[in-house]
């Protein structure tokens, strides 16, 4: 009989980074998994893949449901909670978004916290780059603490905002928040949707695979991360080697594919100039140091991907590039939710997110006139508002009143004690709205005005009273030394 070290409790298992993590537990016998999934035809053929896995379980539910989330910790020693409604599904079913994305994670606190002893169970929750939004040059480094800022149209990205938020204020005494960037999967050279037409050109991603991200998951699992990993939240990243410019993606996928020139498979102008999400991080090599988990070079998992595509996605160069042109990636950009729908149907607000203004669009030039990005590579900071070097424990109201000031706002809350950063306080916003939020998670995370991020369409108008956002327009930053 098998006698297992820990219990994971594995959400999201059988999408594309699930499926990556349940493939590496292979390598961790000491763990069981329990794969929370549901009762769906898709599902069960996708867990057949792991029908001879000695080391997992299958557990059937529904994570907008709390009676199965609650059976579904019961003796386990951690969540990885990586089960979510994605982009483009979420642009798609926004509602469906809040349930999963947000319903879950409330689910899920409450159920560890109706434990007889919460510390047993530690949560690890997945968050998103694209809770900081599009950063483009010279603002293009980013670290956690920034400014929160999601991309417009986009419910992603807002329902990883609360959920990080309920999960930082939980009270609970085990968790940690990870910040998901792009994965490199085999399946991203598959996608075939409008979103395609929301990447920039000059935009930024720090990538990483899906098979370093399940090793992370997997050796977190595993009980060894140290304590520090607790009450914290981080960057995935894969460093260095997997810093690229959406156009450097754009050459390294055709160029795999056998394609000459990918510009002749799309008009410039097809692209949105603005409004996705990406960034380089000066922090990631941070959750490398507490828990090593990189193996994977952008060379290595390109190779692994083109393999593993069908001979279509293979082939692709030899396709005439017409046809990719017309019969591919125009209509795509001319369906509901691409920027040539946006501007074939007069759509200002998605024109605006997108482009500026429409004619900002008509302005932007023919493949005669671009030059490729190059950002620069020396790293630079954001000022979050108040000395780093100061430890949370020596926290106290001065710190607190300078940073509210630092965001056009300020603190409402009396009595603050020193050191207690992961205390609710009261705060109100240049706007004048007031809300709740630990010290914790407005200094540590980066998060303010929960109202404010909504309205992400007023993002500029805000930081004509937020000194804290208006760097991001400002093009202000310091370099990393």
């Amino acid at each position: 009989m098998t006698t297992f070290r820990r219990t994971a409790l594995l959400t999201g298992a059988t999408g594309n980074w699930g499926r990556a993590t349940l493939r590496e537990f292979r390598a961790h016998p000491q763990v069981r998994v329990r794969a929370f999934a549901q009762p769906t035809a898709r599902d069960r053929v996708v867990l057949a893949e792991f029908a001879d896995m000695p080391n997992l379980e299958v557990f059937w539910g529904d994570l907008t449901r709390y009676e199965d989330v609650s059976r579904a910790i019961d003796g386990v020693d951690i969540v990885l909670h990586v089960g979510a409604v994605v982009s483009p599904l979420a642009d798609e079913r926004p509602k469906l978004a809040q349930r999963v994305n947000i319903g879950s994670m409330q689910h899920l606190i409450r159920a560890v916290r109706a434990l007889p002893d919460p510390s047993s169970v530690a949560i690890v929750g997945i968050g998103s780059v694209a809770e900081t939004g599009d950063r483009q040059a010279p603002v293009h480094w980013g670290r956690i603490g920034d400014p929160i800022r999601v991309s417009q149209f986009d419910e992603y990205g807002q329902t990883k905002v609360v959920a990080e938020r309920l999960l930082v204020d939980s009270g609970l005494p085990k968790w940690a928040w990870l910040r998901q960037t792009g994965i490199f999967h085999p399946g991203m050279l598959e996608i075939r949707d409008p979103i395609m037409s929301h990447s920039p050109f000059h935009g930024v991603m720090e990538w990483v695979s899906a098979e370093d991200s399940a090793r992370l998951l997997a050796r977190i699992a595993d009980g060894d991360a140290p304590d520090e990993l607790w009450g914290g939240i981080y960057n995935i990243g894969g460093g260095e080697g997997w810093r690229l410019t959406n156009w450097e993606l754009q050459l390294a996928i055709g160029g795999a594919m056998g394609v000459r020139d990918v510009r002749a498979w799309y008009d410039r102008n097809w692209f949105a100039t603005r409004n996705f999400h990406g960034h380089w991080y000066t922090d990631s090599d941070r959750l490398e140091e507490l828990v090593p988990f990189r193996e994977d070079t952008f060379d290595v998992a390109l190779a692994r991907a083109m393999a593993a595509a069908p001979a279509s996605v293979r082939s692709a160069g030899k396709v005439p590039a017409w046809i990719v042109k017309h019969l591919v990636m125009k209509p795509l950009t001319r369906k509901p939710r691409g920027t040539m729908h946006a501007v074939r149907n007069g759509l200002d607000d998605e024109i605006r997110a997108h482009f500026g203004s429409m004619e900002a669009w008509q302005a932007i030039e023919g493949w005669s006139r671009f030059e490729p990005p190059a950002p620069s590579k020396v790293p630079m900071s954001l000022d979050h508002g108040y000395d780093a070097a100061i430890s949370p424990d020596a926290w106290d109201a001065d710190v607190y009143r300078d940073v509210a000031g630092f965001r056009g706002g300020e603190l409402l809350s009396a009595g603050v004690e020193r050191g207690r950063p992961a205390t609710p306080l009261v705060w109100r916003c240049a706007v004048g709205h007031t809300f709740a939020g630990s010290p914790r998670l407005v200094l540590t995370a980066g998060h303010w005005c929960p109202d404010c991020v909504r309205d992400s369409a007023a993002y500029e108008v805000q930081a004509e009273r937020n000194p804290f956002l208006a760097q991001l327009y400002s093009g202000v930053g310091t370099a990393v030394m």
